[in-house]
């Protein structure tokens, strides 16, 4: 259930009649962050306000979105489609909000995993069936076949897996972990996207497991500072990926909120992110700040599912 308003106040006696916990939603894009999980009533209509009055996220906020909360392990799905034919890379987990244990602001993600224990085959034939395939289906139908990389964001909620949100790209910071698993050359893939021969193209993925751990400026996702040099690991330890930062005078700085993720592979999750967070403290620069727990919730599914 949900319910859109351009007017402030409507909004807050929407609010009011619904109840808590509640998600408030900027109707724009907001870099991942225009997302507020309210767990009072007061909290969700201070979220309306910064973003309709106070403008937080500029003209994305001048519209809300005001939803039920959905609860359960979220998924990430990039799928690879030519309009008609869809094949899914291996699923991952993001981590949203900005601190461990999941608390504080919601943020463009602090750290992946894959795969995600939590998607187990019989899910993922659930979702073939039931959201991907058809979502390839309508959008043909309505004269728009879409031909690339297709986002589904998941939840697994107890009335089973839930649409959060579809992008049409690869994922920030889900790529990271996801790609590095593919054993299938990615341009004869995109080509077949391109060409409409996916059903005949082979796509596979390696064994294994792959974690991200994101460094952002302390103070993400909101005021921080930038500029600062930083120092990264040349022992190939690891494979970093380097997003909020420039190049000045040779120097490599500090740029934006999520500087740079972190990500190693190994034969089992466990591995994988302890490898991860081996090398974390190998990137110097002042200011860094990275979640201490990326993984744990995974690992905790993937050994309840061994045992």
């Amino acid at each position: 259930a949900y319910a859109s308003f351009s007017d402030m106040q409507s909004a807050c006696d929407y609010i009011e009649a619904q109840g808590a916990p509640i998600v408030v939603k900027a109707n724009g894009l907001a870099l991942g962050k225009g997302v507020i999980l309210a767990q009072t009533v007061e909290e969700a209509k201070e979220a309306v306000r910064s973003m309709m009055a106070d403008k937080v996220f500029g003209e994305s906020g001048s519209q809300v979105v005001i939803e039920e909360l959905l609860q359960g392990p979220e998924v990430s799905v990039l799928a690879f489609t030519d309009g008609t034919c869809v094949k899914p890379m291996v699923s991952s987990m993001d981590h949203k909000r900005a601190g461990d244990g999941d608390t504080g602001l919601n943020t463009g993600g602090m750290g992946t995993i894959a795969p995600n224990p939590f998607y187990t085959p019989e899910i993922a034939e659930q979702c073939m069936r039931e959201i991907f395939l058809p979502t390839v289906r309508a959008m043909q139908q309505e004269g728009r076949e879409f031909r690339g990389c297709l986002y589904f964001g998941l939840m697994l909620t107890k009335d089973g897996p839930k649409v959060i949100e579809y992008n049409c790209r690869f994922g920030d910071p889900e790529t990271q972990v996801v790609l590095p698993l593919l054993e299938s050359d990615l341009l004869t893939v995109m080509q077949a996207c391109t060409n409409g021969t996916l059903a005949q193209t082979e796509v596979r993925f390696k064994e294994g497991c792959a974690c991200c751990v994101v460094i952002a400026s302390k103070g993400y996702p909101q005021k921080y500072e930038t500029g600062f040099p930083m120092v990264l690991p040349d022992d190939g330890q690891a494979e970093i990926y380097v997003a909020g930062a420039k190049l000045e005078e040779g120097v490599l700085r500090t740029a934006g909120g999520r500087v740079l993720g972190v990500t190693a592979m190994a034969p089992t999750l466990q591995q994988a992110i302890e490898k991860a967070y081996a090398n974390v403290p190998k990137v110097q620069f002042e200011n860094a700040y990275y979640r201490s727990d990326i993984g744990r919730r995974a690992l905790s599914a993937a050994q309840t599912t061994e045992a």
